[in-house]
């Protein structure tokens, strides 16, 4: 992996771990503070973190599930 690569894995039953250098912008496009989290951060995908985006384990206490299994997207449906 080369310096400027970010890789996003999705964990199953747990957060999104992205690795590498990356921008986490909220909806009005102002920069979160990503703090000491600047190589490695975990993106909450259970919806149930007191830290949103981010991971505070909560997954494991609410039983989350979700299998993340490799497979190519389909093509985007042509906008109407």
């Amino acid at each position: 992996m080369a310096d400027s690569d970010t890789v996003i894995t999705p964990y199953r039953d747990g957060p999104l771990l992205v690795r590498g250098a990356f921008k986490l912008l909220d909806q009005d496009g102002n920069e979160i503070d990503l703090g000491e989290r600047e190589t490695t951060t975990a993106l909450c995908r259970c919806g149930k973190s007191r830290l949103r985006p981010f991971c505070d384990g909560t997954h494991a206490k609410i039983g989350f599930q979700s299998e993340c299994q490799a497979y190519e997207l389909p093509p985007p449906k042509p906008k109407a």
